[in-house]
């Protein structure tokens, strides 16, 4: 096929719902990422919480999210991709505005009420309302909007929009709190997903259903959790891979506090961030040809390892470009675990069950940020605050990955039998 006829299978394979949804998507990741690049620093230096509570806080913030899109995917099949997306957008816009808004004087009658720590716990868990739907809609749009001979390359691009919004969000943060007011991040975020609120109600209409098939009820969500829960292995494996995430969230949950307070006070921690997405943009698709033979859950190991390992540089010499570099090797760790993880949750999952199946292989992101957060508290707190020694922070973290490495090894070694093994390795060679 000639590089016009491409262009041309492309402008005709995909509906105006599917363009609408994605270039969304962009805006609502960077609202998403411009938030978690600044919210703890937020939280430590404009709210006053202690090192420890700000990370925990943090760390809701971000696990919310993925556990509660078990449940948005279900409803937003309920009650339609536009009203979801509207719905999600217009949450979203006025949660970010309230984390912006809960040191201001008009919010002094709450915080005289109700606990300070209780308060941020409330408001924070309401953006997880909002991404919980939207992901699973713009994931579904692009199913339904897109023809089968360019399905493929639509969830190429929406990998790739999601991976411009998760660059732009900390640039945009970096260079607003280097000018001004932290809140302010919160006040472009809020304004970010208020004009995609508007976007969706005027240009989104709903896509046609691809299929007959009846729509997940919440009670089948129910259900199909305990589905979920019956497969030991399965869960025994989900349980295991959250440690992955423990180690990977750090760099939101605890790197800018530790540059801030033991490296750099002066340093733009949101900028630092941009490294991560910078690396998965830019070798994404070099890195998954090199690794196209290696079976899936080897993959998986060997990224774990490099993310385990990648906080060493750091610990070992702290600095800003140390930074940088551990979060260019985390990166790499990523983007190499990432893509097999989705295929190797396809193979284990019981003939006839693989959506359900895949609809829970969100969880350990989930589950490492809630723990992820409460680690990094504790860790910041005792190397930092009473050992005096904050560089062990990160030993402890790679040694959480290491663990978190080996223990899937194991889990290959006692689980995966021959058969399974064979399987994969046949498929990696297709």
């Amino acid at each position: 096929m000639s590089f016009s006829d491409r262009i041309r299978e492309i402008r005709e394979g995909f509906e105006r719902p599917f363009w609408v949804a994605n270039i969304s998507e962009i805006f609502e990741r960077l609202s998403y990422y411009a938030v978690f690049a600044a919210l703890a620093r937020y939280l430590h230096e404009s709210l006053q919480f202690p090192t420890q509570q700000a990370a925990s806080l943090s760390g809701i913030f971000g696990g919310a999210v993925w556990v509660m899109a078990i449940v948005g995917g279900a409803l937003a099949d309920r009650i339609g991709f536009r009203r979801a997306l509207s719905l999600a957008y217009f949450i979203l816009s006025c949660s970010y505005f309230l984390v912006g808004s809960i040191g201001t004087p008009w919010m002094a009658p709450i915080r005289n009420v109700l606990p300070l720590g209780l308060v941020v716990g409330i408001i924070l868990f309401l953006p997880a309302l909002g991404v919980a739907l939207v992901k699973p809609s713009v994931v579904g749009t692009t199913a339904r909007a897109s023809k089968e001979n360019v399905r493929s390359i639509g969830y190429s691009i929406y990998y790739t929009l999601v991976n411009i919004g998760s660059f732009l969000g900390p640039f945009l943060a970096g260079w607003i709190h280097s000018r001004m007011r932290v809140e302010n991040v919160f006040r472009l975020a809020a304004l970010s997903v208020f004009l995609m609120f508007v976007f969706v109600l005027i240009f989104f209409r709903e896509p046609s259903r691809i299929d007959e098939q009846q729509t997940t009820s919440l009670g089948q969500v129910g259900r199909n959790l305990f589905t979920v829960l019956g497969n030991g292995r399965f869960v025994l494996f989900l349980l295991i891979f959250s440690g992955y995430w423990i180690v990977f969230w750090q760099q939101y949950l605890m790197l800018p506090i530790f540059i801030h307070d033991y490296v750099d006070a002066t340093a733009n921690t949101e900028m630092i961030l941009i490294a991560d997405p910078v690396i998965v943009i830019t070798l994404t698709v070099a890195v998954n040809t090199l690794t196209r033979h290696i079976p899936a859950f080897r993959a998986i190991v060997l990224g774990s390892l490099i993310t385990s390992v990648a906080w060493l540089a750091i610990g070992l010499h702290p600095s800003v470009w140390m930074a940088v570099l551990t979060l260019g090797i985390l990166a790499l760790g990523e983007i190499t675990q990432s893509p097999r993880y989705y295929e190797y949750i396809s193979r284990l999952a019981p003939s006839g069950q693989q959506g359900t199946y895949m609809g829970f292989a969100f969880l350990p992101i989930g589950i490492g940020s809630l723990i992820g957060g409460w680690v990094a508290g504790k860790l910041l707190h005792y190397f930092g605050e009473v050992l005096h020694q904050p560089n062990r922070i990160w030993l402890a973290v790679s040694g959480i990955g290491l663990m978190t490495t080996v223990l899937l090894w194991v889990y290959d070694r006692v689980f995966l039998n021959r058969s399974e093994s064979s399987a994969q390795t046949a498929a990696s060679k297709i």
